[in-house]
C-alpha cells in the first residue's frame, strides 16, 4: 500500500508541475531586458564565419533548444551562472538545453533496462523499482551537462586569469612607453591569437564600433564571462582613465596581486595532490605488511 501511495503523490506532483510549467507567468521586466541583452549579443559588429544551415538530428536538437530557451525566458528562469559558463566555452544555451533533455530521457529509457538485467541474474524486485530508476537515472543524466559545464567553465577562468596578469603587464608597458591607455589596451590584446586575448579584443573591438568606452566594455565582458577581476579592472580604469600614472601603477599593482594568488593556488594544489600520493603510499604499505605477515599468522592460527 506504501508503494502504491507513493506512487500515486509522485505522479501527481509530475503533472502539477508539467501544468505549472504550461502555464505562463507574469512577464519579468528582468527577463525581457535579458532577452534584448541576448539578442544585442548575438548581433556583434564582431566579424565570425557564417554558420552552416544545420540537417537532421543536428537541426531536430537545435529547434528543439531553441524551444527550451523561449520557454526558459517567458517562465523568467534565468541560469545565469550556466550562461556564463557557456560564454566563457563559447557554446550555445540552445545546444546544452537540448543535450539535458535528451539525455534525460535517455535515463529515463535505461533505468527500466537496469531491471531488467537485475532480473536475468535473479534478483526478484517489486514492480514499482522501474519507475524509481527511471526517475533517478533520468535526474541524474538529466544534471550530467551541468557537472561537465561547470567543471571546464572554472578551468577557463582559471586559465583566462592567467592570461589577465601577463594582460595588464603588457598594457603598463605599453603605457610606460607614451602610448595613452585606448591604445596601450589595444595593442597589448595583438600580441597573441590565444582564446582569452581574442575575446579581450572583440570587446575592445566592438566597443569602438558601438561607441562605448573600452573599460565599460572590460566590465561588460566580466559580468558575460563571470570573471570578477575583468569586472574590477573595468571599474578602475573608469577612475583612473585620465591619469596615466595612476592607471600604469594601478594596473602594475593589480598584475603583481594576481600573480601571487595564482602562486598561491599552485602551491596549495602541490600541497593536495602530495598528501594524496601520501596517502596512496600509506596503503600500499600497509598492502605490502599484510602480504608478508598473512602466511606467518595463518601458520600460527592454524597450528592453534
Amino acid at each position: 500500500m506504501t508503494y502504491e501511495v507513493l506512487a500515486g503523490a509522485l505522479v501527481g506532483l509530475g503533472l502539477f508541475l508539467f501544468i505549472r510549467a504550461l502555464i505562463p507567468s507574469k512577464p519579468d521586466p528582468m527577463a525581457a531586458i535579458a532577452r534584448i541583452d541576448a539578442l544585442r549579443q548575438q548581433t556583434s559588429f564582431t566579424s565570425h564565419a557564417p554558420a552552416e544551415e544545420p540537417k537532421g538530428f543536428t537541426k531536430l536538437k537545435h529547434d528543439l533548444g531553441v524551444s527550451v530557451n523561449e520557454f526558459y525566458i517567458r517562465q523568467g528562469w534565468q541560469i545565469r551562472s550556466i550562461r556564463a559558463d557557456l560564454a566563457i566555452l563559447d557554446r550555445s544555451v540552445e545546444q546544452f538545453l537540448a543535450a539535458k533533455l535528451l539525455l534525460a530521457a535517455l535515463g529515463i529509457v535505461f533505468g527500466p533496462f537496469v531491471f531488467v538485467a537485475f532480473a536475468v541474474i535473479g534478483l526478484h524486485l517489486t514492480p514499482t523499482i522501474p519507475v524509481w530508476l527511471a526517475l533517478l537515472f533520468g535526474a541524474a543524466f538529466f544534471l550530467l551537462p551541468d557537472l561537465e559545464v561547470k567543471s571546464q567553465a572554472a578551468t577557463m577562468r582559471r586559465d583566462f586569469r592567467r592570461v589577465l596578469g601577463a594582460y595588464l603587464d603588457l598594457v603598463a608597458m605599453n603605457l610606460a612607453g607614451g602610448r595613452g591607455l585606448p591604445e596601450a589596451l589595444m595593442s597589448a590584446a595583438e600580441v597573441s591569437d590565444g582564446w582569452a586575448l581574442r575575446r579581450i579584443r572583440d570587446a575592445l573591438t566592438d566597443a569602438r564600433v558601438t561607441g562605448i568606452s573600452q573599460w565599460n566594455a572590460l566590465s561588460q565582458l566580466g559580468d558575460e564571462l563571470d570573471i570578477d577581476e575583468l569586472k574590477d579592472l573595468g571599474a578602475a580604469l573608469a577612475l583612473v582613465a585620465e591619469d596615466g600614472a595612476k592607471v600604469r601603477e594601478s594596473l602594475a599593482a593589480r598584475a603583481e596581486t594576481m600573480r601571487h594568488r595564482e602562486l598561491s593556488e599552485i602551491e596549495g594544489a602541490a600541497g593536495a595532490r602530495s598528501q594524496s600520493m601520501l596517502v596512496a603510499q600509506m596503503l600500499l604499505c600497509a598492502g605490502f605488511m599484510v602480504f608478508l605477515l598473512y602466511p606467518a599468522m595463518a601458520r600460527v592460527m592454524g597450528s592453534i
